[in-house]
């Protein structure tokens, strides 16, 4: 049995379409990691190359961060799912495939931090580099120019980044309380429907009872009939 999700990051569906959704993104995700980590390596230490090649990092950097926003988004909608299947096997099932996603996306997140942090202390190095030799080569100015571009557009994906994650921890907390709510919403519905079964029970003891009282009542005024004329006969047929 598999649960349907709502309006989430997921764009609804059922459970198995959610976690396709996040698999898909997995991929993409650690195709992107591979790609960023060639661009990285291929680039020489020297600064022109490094200004060069610096360019298309931080867009890429960026798609990442978003596509593993994105899969922490479908895992949230996942554990919102996968708590209301009725079966227990089926709900231990998703439990783990959910976890194992989102240990993918926190080891994505973990190896973008890691280049972000080497990336940037290239950067800067680099740039140190270039200002010593700033009055020995007329190329450096240019250069430099191009790093502090290249530092406010990394600063800028930081930026971005940072916003995401803000978002992604306000839309768990949001979904955490539907949850919460829906869940204390439930065990109200169950104890009305105790109460409504209980009153159910003992108005057909009433019932019953009212049926039998007026019963015995009957049988009562029929016994005291009976004994009278009996009595009265017993009477005649004597005198």
């Amino acid at each position: 049995m598999e649960g349907r999700g709502g309006g989430g990051g997921g764009g609804g569906g059922t459970i198995s379409d959610i976690y396709q959704s996040a698999r898909r993104l997995l991929l993409r995700t650690r195709d992107a990691l591979d790609r960023l980590e060639r661009l990285d390596s291929s680039i020489p230490s020297s600064s022109s190359a490094i200004a060069a090649g610096v360019s298309d990092s931080p867009e890429l950097a960026l798609s990442i961060k978003r596509d593993i926003a994105q899969i922490h988004t479908l895992c949230a909608d996942m554990d919102r799912l996968w708590r209301s299947i009725a079966a227990k096997s089926q709900r231990d099932l998703w439990k783990r495939k959910v976890e194992q996603v989102a240990e993918e996306a926190n080891s994505f997140k973990e190896s973008l931090d890691r280049h972000s942090l080497r990336h940037q202390k290239r950067i800067l190095e680099a740039k140190e580099r270039a200002e010593l030799l700033e009055r020995a080569n007329g190329e450096s100015a240019h250069i430099l120019k191009i790093f502090d571009e290249e530092a406010q557009a990394m600063q800028s994906a930081r930026n971005s980044s940072m916003m995401l994650e803000e978002a992604y921890a306000t839309g768990v907390a949001v979904l955490s309380k539907y949850a919460d709510q829906r869940d204390r919403l439930k065990r109200a519905q169950r104890k009305a429907l105790d109460i409504l079964n209980t009153v159910g029970l003992s108005n057909s003891v009433l019932k019953l009872i009212e049926r039998r009282h007026r019963v015995d009542k009957w049988i009562a005024y029929a016994g005291m009939i009976i004994t009278v004329v009996v009595v009265f006969a017993f009477w005649r047929w004597t005198h």
